[in-house]
């Protein structure tokens, strides 16, 4: 029998033909289980079996379901459970300890949250670094008031088996052009080929949106600002886009206000990974100075199903001082930006006056009328 990874597998299987021969009964285990009831029991059952093999003190009903939780926030997700029990099992026996230093003979809730708690502290290190740099002012992240072409994207760092959200600040600067979209990370090698890819859906977007029988005759150039490491993933593809849109209609973007989510050339938000780390990241960062109580973040309404978010920030939320916004589409979430309405395409093929498209596409024929004057000049030069 060989137990690994399903990428061993395949690597072995195509290089070696005894591979084929000797092992050629396959079957494959899901890191996580449907959180139902029967799943519910499994996690107690392997809870008291832990009890018995290693001595921990017998737990609480209270503190088994705060496991549970714990095994639905390692599975990402509030319809799952994670089958990898050694960090369960890890869980367990920290908690334990924390019992034991106590004096108290059962494990309780409490027991369980001290145990995630500073298991989080142990592995923080640079994620505290990260927050000293916000709060002393050398990474710069605004928190309150609105700019024009300047949105707060959410980034994941992954330390080992601890990973960690942060904001960082995306910038958008657009003129006349030949309809070229550019990321400064994309041109310096700095983004991977997931971004890329989300980047250029951008461009569709545009095209999709505004071009019509016109061509998109803007220059436009778009940065993670003091971000220095390899970049990937499309999760912020939506911030560019916002923060483009509000450089073209020249609508400041609320700057209490985080985002993330992927986005196709319609405009439709995508779900995302990570989402309960970025929401925590900007809420600590927002915690550095003071929660105002209209600080929050947009996620992608299909990211909803995954939030399984630490206890204070749900408390936060419950009170009115921190919120979650979900948005299935680009046009919501630049409404609660720019606090102006997106609108559609009336029937005469025109976005009503003073809204965020018809604002776009202003400044678009604005373009592309400066674009035809340069080349009926070069052409007269000529």
């Amino acid at each position: 029998m060989l137990v690994g990874a399903p990428a061993l597998y395949e690597l072995a299987y195509t290089l070696d033909e005894d591979v084929r021969k000797l092992f050629w009964v396959k079957a494959e285990f899901d890191w996580r289980v449907p959180w139902e009831q029967e799943s519910v029991r499994g996690y107690s059952r392997f809870v008291s079996s832990q009890v018995g093999a290693a001595g921990l003190r017998q737990f609480d009903a209270a503190a088994v379901a705060r496991v549970v939780e714990q095994g639905a926030r390692i599975a990402e997700g509030r319809e799952w459970l994670s089958t990898r029990l050694v960090e369960i099992a890890g869980l367990a026996a920290e908690a334990s300890q924390w019992a034991a230093r106590e004096g108290s003979e059962i494990v309780s809730a409490e027991h369980v949250e001290q145990a995630i708690e500073h298991k989080v502290r142990r592995s923080n290190l640079v994620e505290q670094r990260l927050l000293e740099m916000v709060a002393e002012g050398a990474l710069m992240v605004d928190f309150e008031g609105a700019r024009v072409g300047q949105v707060n994207g959410l980034s994941v760092f992954s330390v080992g088996d601890y990973s960690f959200g942060r904001p960082v600040r995306i910038t958008a600067t657009a003129g006349p052009g030949r309809g070229a979209l550019v990321s400064i990370e994309r041109e310096t090698e700095l983004s991977g080929h997931i971004h890329d890819k989300g980047f250029l859906a951008l461009t569709g977007y545009l095209r999709s949106q505004y071009g019509g029988e016109r061509r998109i005759a803007v220059s436009a150039t778009l940065t993670f600002e003091q971000s220095y490491e390899q970049i990937d993933g499309d999760s912020a593809a939506s911030a560019e886009l916002y923060a483009l849109l509000s450089e073209l209609a020249g609508l400041p973007a609320r700057q209490d206000v985080a985002l993330t989510g992927s986005v196709n050339q319609h405009g439709e938000l995508q779900a995302i990974g990570g989402v309960n780390e970025k929401i925590e990241g900007f809420y600590r960062t927002c915690k550095l100075k003071e929660l105002t109580g209209s600080q929050g973040v947009i996620i992608p309404e299909a990211n909803v199903r995954n939030l399984m978010l630490s206890r204070e920030v749900v408390q936060s939320v419950r009170e009115g001082r921190f919120h979650i916004w979900s948005a299935q589409h680009i046009d919501q979430g630049i409404e609660l930006l720019t606090a102006t309405p997106a609108a559609e395409r009336r029937e005469d093929g025109r976005f009503p006056g003073g809204t965020v498209h018809a604002l776009v596409e202003a400044r678009l024929e604005r373009f592309a009328r400066a674009a035809d004057e340069r080349s009926a000049d070069e052409h007269l030069a000529d």
